[in-house]
């Protein structure tokens, strides 16, 4: 399917936080609770309609061990889009946060958006971490938060899309260089169409659909 932009995004955490489950419920809208560890990098992709345009989101899920972070590192590079994940079950994992923040930023390109994660909400009696102290660090590093379930995919999709909605703003103000695609975005072939076309002509078109 035509698109008038591609994202990438790369998802980073702790193992054992949800990444692949978080991953699999916005392409595929299924919850897997047994999940072999994530060996180096999976991949997915889904298209999503912001302000009328189709947007395909190519989504990099990263492997959470010591042992692959340098793999890790070489997907920052070429990443328009951060899902920061933790635990709310685990407060190592949000512990953890800034050494995955600062890996993020010093091998990512600075106008990169970052989405802080909270996820298994659902498991709201084996809390450990408040809501509130995801949005103080939020707060505190300018992140966008969000508390999701990849169980009951409560906020899934939102965290996701919103995040592709704080990039898509960035390339309406000219913060992104779009002719870059080493800033993780690429001009789709839709692009030139949708903007010689009278305003709401891809209205017909529904938020979401299939993985490509």
């Amino acid at each position: 399917m035509a698109y008038a932009y591609l994202f990438k995004y790369i998802i980073i955490g702790d193992t054992g936080v949800g990444k692949s489950c978080l991953l699999l419920q916005f392409t595929d809208k299924r919850f897997q609770p047994v999940h072999d560890l994530t060996i180096g990098v999976e991949f997915g992709a889904r298209m999503i309609t912001i302000d009328g345009k189709q947007i395909k989101l190519q989504i990099w899920d990263t492997a959470g061990q010591e042992s692959f972070r340098s793999i890790t590192r070489s997907y920052y590079r070429g990443a328009a889009g951060a899902l920061l994940v933790y635990d709310i079950t685990r407060r190592d994992t949000f512990n953890h946060l800034t050494t995955w923040l600062e890996d993020a930023r010093q091998h990512s390109n600075s106008n990169m958006v970052i989405m802080l994660i909270g996820n298994k909400s659902d498991l709201e009696s084996r809390r450990e971490v408040k809501k509130e102290e995801g949005e103080a660090f939020a707060r505190e590093h300018g992140l966008i938060f969000m508390e999701t379930s990849a169980k009951t995919a409560s906020n899934v999709e939102e965290a996701f899309i919103n995040t592709a909605k704080e990039i898509y703003e960035k390339i309406q103000e000219g913060v992104f260089d779009i002719n870059n695609e080493a800033n993780g975005i690429k001009i789709g072939p839709q692009h030139a169409a949708t903007n010689s076309s009278l305003p709401g002509s891809q209205g017909g078109q529904q938020a979401g659909g299939g993985c490509c």
